[in-house]
């Protein structure tokens, strides 16, 4: 077998790669990845969040192989194809007003995409005194430094804080355990505070960010619908640029095509990537409202922002294959009734072995942290998880559960039994 030395992995630390090697893939299939050394392990966490149609589907395959064989790409800057006209067509009539799309390579460039038309519309507009981005506390937004200067994880960004402009981070927030928290629905008790911190930046905010009702990297933190709402009304009310990172929780992963729809608001932007493609390419887009648009035709002006890969036709195509089985297959329903299989099962757990609090999740996620508060223990806990079958990654001392949207019943069981036995099996004392 090749040894590993001279890859640097992400997000870990390179003494640490000796003592825990990389599961080496042989193939992958549905829920399942399979090694080289025979084992089988369940992908519990869609490989962070990105395989919501899980590993090796037929349709994407399928879309991928019919488009090499037309052509693989060409420079996107004054070429098109059918496929992505098709494809813009598709997610442009996923959120009302929000009609022309901008393709990208992956999330952090889709994010860096709509702060520089954000902040470029404002000048065509003789408003240069907009200047400044306005994101919640416990944000993240991807790694490249746009995207690191609006998001609020120390790990992430502290090192390179030198070269990160200043946001401004608003909370605490109210979160939830779900949809049937009382304050799902009424967080009126803690919008004042929060309207005062953004109060003060009302004439010099070009935009807000938000990770619609689920911050990922935060620990699967759901927060109030209401809160959403009222952060829309608030940025209508004072001419600020909405900006909805749906990366992770976009289409169907909580339950509905996109998050925004559980506040029923319409953002300016909307942002798209991993589970547009269900992890097969990097590819994203964003999604921008009309007017925006008209305000770069009305003066003439280009919007100069050239990644080589963008719109390509091999991920477009495998994205409409996407969009296409996530209605075909009725994903979106399946999601909602594998919320209350996902809760119900990590509640049990919890209950049978007490090392579990604070259980919260939406659509396909669901959440707890670890009764010890000790991330080395959450840590434990998902190593032990792998050894028994399941690939596990903790967010600091949350435990979380992520699987494939298609997900059986069986699979669910799987992640159920394998975790409480990792639980049981690890040393938290």
């Amino acid at each position: 077998m090749l040894d590993s030395r001279n890859i640097w992995y992400p997000c870990g630390q390179p003494f640490t790669q000796t003592q825990e090697p990389p599961l080496m893939i042989e193939h992958a299939k549905g829920s399942y990845l399979f090694l080289e050394n025979g084992e089988k392990i369940l992908d519990g966490i869609s490989s962070w969040w990105c395989k919501n149609l899980g590993h090796n589907h037929p349709r994407l395959k399928a879309a991928l192989l019919q488009q090499a064989n037309r052509y693989e790409h060409a420079i996107h800057a004054n070429t098109s194809c059918k496929t992505l006209e098709s494809l813009a067509e598709k997610l442009s009539i996923l959120m009302p007003g929000l009609n022309k799309v901008f393709f990208a390579g992956d999330g952090s460039c889709a994010v860096e995409i709509a702060m520089k038309l954000s902040l470029h519309a404002r000048q065509l507009a003789g408003n240069t005194k907009r200047n400044t981005f306005i994101a919640l506390q416990q944000a993240y937004h991807g790694e490249t430094c746009g995207a690191l200067s609006i998001s609020d994880l120390g790990k992430y960004k502290a090192p390179y804080a030198d070269i990160l402009f200043e946001t401004h981070f608003i909370g605490p927030l109210p979160y939830v355990q779900g949809r049937h928290d009382p304050k799902w629905n009424d967080c009126s008790a803690e919008w004042p505070p929060l309207e005062k911190q953004l109060q003060s930046l009302a004439t010099t905010a070009t935009a807000l960010v938000v990770e619609p009702i689920v911050q990922g990297a935060a620990g699967m933190q759901v927060y109030s619908a209401d809160l959403l709402r009222r952060l829309r009304h608030w940025c209508k009310q004072h001419d600020v640029h909405l900006i909805a990172d749906e990366i992770m929780t976009g289409l169907g992963r909580t339950g509905l095509p996109l998050a925004c729809q559980h506040a029923d608001i319409i953002p300016d932007f909307v942002l798209l990537s991993k589970g547009l493609t269900s992890g097969w390419m990097p590819f994203s887009a964003v999604l921008i409202k009309e007017t925006l648009y008209d305000l770069f035709v009305e003066r003439r002006e280009g919007f100069w922002h050239s990644h080589t890969f963008s719109g390509n036709p091999l991920a477009a195509n495998i994205a409409l294959a996407c969009l296409q089985t996530l209605e075909d297959e009725n994903i979106y329903q399946q999601v909602l009734d594998l919320e209350a299989l996902l809760l119900d099962n990590m509640m049990l757990i919890a209950n049978n072995t007490g090392q579990l609090t604070n259980i919260r999740g939406i659509g396909g996620i669901v959440a707890a942290d670890v009764a010890s508060g000790r991330a080395t223990d959450a840590a434990a806990i998902c190593r032990r998880a792998v050894e028994l079958g399941v690939l596990l990654r903790p967010l600091d001392k949350t435990i979380y559960w992520c699987p494939p949207l298609n997900s059986e019943r069986d699979e669910i069981e799987l992640l159920r039994n394998v975790t409480k036995s990792a639980i049981l099996n690890t040393n938290t004392t």
